[in-house]
């Protein structure tokens, strides 16, 4: 049986300090290097995940790829083969997660917010340059400190280029969280830099407007939403948001990824000139009132305007066939 890790024990070359999040897969504590003195942060799978085939394949890509990367606003994850159980050991970063920050100000000044966001993009284009897509972007995985520098953190369904894929049973797990997940990860599809892009994007005009662009009572009505409507204009929540600001937030929400923002670098520049966007007139601005039913309830509908005709004809022929 596995020993229980609390403070005060030490774990092979680390002292534990506390207990600072916990999930349901696994807790991450504070813990200093005995050999450095440097406070570290250690991920401890719950011991019934450990025998679990697919976390562990997660967990143990979650570490190559954290250790491959190296960006100041990258969580930098430390290879430690020397290991008595199954753990990963990442940096200690002080700060709040910036869902804690929407939480308490519900939403941000536009410069602060763009700031974000341009911080955001330099990490996203250094891992897309590197082969990794996050494809789970959202505000529970970046850590803002106290001097507003941010760290993009948990690569847990991460992918590389060339990588096998991996599926869980759990949606979340699979392919990201509903309120940022893509329209294309929506339709099945393994996602791709231009994903992390509409996440971004997602989190831009949460930022701003201090709601997410779609809405539902559950993670299901929250996609459909996302591939049936448009959501309500940046400015019609909060006029102070510039057209050419709002135009941004639409180029990374774009539906089709091919019509999205190419690049993190591409998504930064128009940004950091917001007087060279263009902005032209769209669809989405004159029809967002329009809401669409749940494209499942659409197809539904399709499928029975076509049995229609099949069902007469049953009901003609049992007809006959009776006289």
């Amino acid at each position: 049986m596995i020993a229980p890790v609390h403070s005060g024990r030490q774990l092979d070359h680390y002292l534990i300090e506390g207990l600072a999040a916990r999930s349901g897969m696994a807790s991450i504590f504070r813990a200093k290097d005995l050999r450095t003195g440097r406070p570290v942060a250690i991920k401890v799978p719950h011991p019934e995940m450990e025998s679990d085939r697919l976390f562990f394949e997660r967990f143990r890509r979650e570490e190559q790829i954290g250790a491959k990367l190296d960006h100041p606003s990258v969580m930098k994850v430390f290879v430690d083969d020397d290991r008595s159980r199954t753990y990963m050991v990442m940096e200690w970063v002080e700060g709040r997660l910036l869902r804690q920050v929407l939480h308490e100000q519900r939403k941000l000044p536009g410069e602060r917010a763009v700031g974000l966001a341009l911080a955001i993009c330099d990490a996203l284009d250094y891992i897309h340059r590197n082969g990794v897509v996050h494809r789970d972007l959202k505000p529970e995985n970046i850590i803002i400190d106290a001097q507003g520098r941010i760290k993009l953190i948990d690569f847990g369904i991460a992918a590389k280029a060339g990588a096998r894929r991996i599926t869980f049973a759990r949606l979340s797990e699979t392919m990201g969280t509903p309120d940022y997940i893509s329209p294309e990860q929506i339709k099945g599809k393994r996602g791709d830099a231009r994903s992390d892009l509409y996440a971004l994007g997602v989190m831009l005009y949460e930022m701003l407007t201090g709601q997410a662009p779609f809405q539902g009572p559950n993670p299901f009505a929250i996609m459909n939403d996302r591939l049936s409507n448009n959501p309500v204009p940046p400015r019609e929540v909060d006029p102070a948001i510039s057209a050419q600001l709002q135009e941004i937030i639409y180029r990374a929400l774009e539906r089709d990824p091919r019509n999205r923002y190419a690049s993190a670098h591409e998504f930064a520049w128009d940004l950091q000139h917001q007087d060279q966007v263009g902005v032209p007139e769209r669809v989405e601005l004159r029809d967002w009132k329009l809401r669409r039913p749940p494209w499942t309830r659409r197809i539904l509908s399709y499928v029975g305007l076509v049995l229609v005709p099949v069902v007469v004809f049953g009901l003609l022929f049992l007809v006959a066939a009776h006289k």
